[in-house]
């Protein structure tokens, strides 16, 4: 893979993890760092990428269908229902990732956020988004770190009132993602699109 900004099969620059699938693509020109604001977006985001750990984006973004009829459409109220007998239906999903411990904290994460107070989730997250304007931009994905010292205090936040599997790492990802960073290489094409001629996701 190539460290720099590539041409697609368009001729548009983009991020070289973005070349190798047509779903890439696609996710990076309309998704990757547009900012998402709603406290349930932010929880399906957040779940999304508790689930990717140890695995390949690929694997959960061909899924993310099957995630979103499984939990609901990642609606907070919705699963913070979810009964023993939810849990054991999903266990079963071959439409998911079938991992016990993702899975609970997926639920309990849940359960916890549905006691916020509405925009809550929102609020914490974006407190954490680090100023753009002391932050370089990147040249190559050599530049693009898997952890930042903003992503381990936004972690240890999240940590603090109560969520699971929400690691630095995991927290860095979910800062992509949803636009509070923009790791967009200096030379894609995308570098001033998320936050500009797109506008935010909800």
């Amino acid at each position: 893979m190539s460290k720099e900004a590539a041409a697609g099969p368009d001729g548009v620059p983009r991020c070289p993890w973005a070349l190798s699938t047509p779903d890439y693509v696609t996710y990076h020109d309309e998704e990757w760092g547009r900012p998402v604001h709603g406290d349930d977006a932010l929880f399906e985001r957040l779940s999304l990428e508790a689930f990717q750990s140890g695995l390949s984006w690929i694997t959960i973004l061909r899924r993310r269908p099957g995630f979103r009829a499984a939990f609901a459409g990642f609606k907070i109220a919705e699963v913070a229902k979810f009964t023993d007998t939810d849990r054991e239906r999903l266990l079963a999903d071959t439409g998911i990732i079938r991992n016990r411990a993702k899975i609970d904290a997926t639920l309990a994460n849940a359960r916890e956020l549905a006691t916020w107070a509405p925009g809550d989730l929102d609020t914490l997250i974006w407190s954490h988004a680090p100023d753009p304007d002391g932050r370089p931009v990147p040249k190559t994905i050599a530049d693009v770190p898997a952890v930042t010292p903003e992503s381990t205090i936004l972690s240890k936040a999240l940590k603090k009132q109560g969520l699971r599997f929400v690691g630095p790492t995991t927290a860095y990802a979910l800062m992509q993602a949803c636009g509070l960073v923009n790791d967009h290489l200096e030379t894609c094409g995308a570098r001033n699109a998320p936050s500009g001629a797109r506008g935010p996701v909800h």
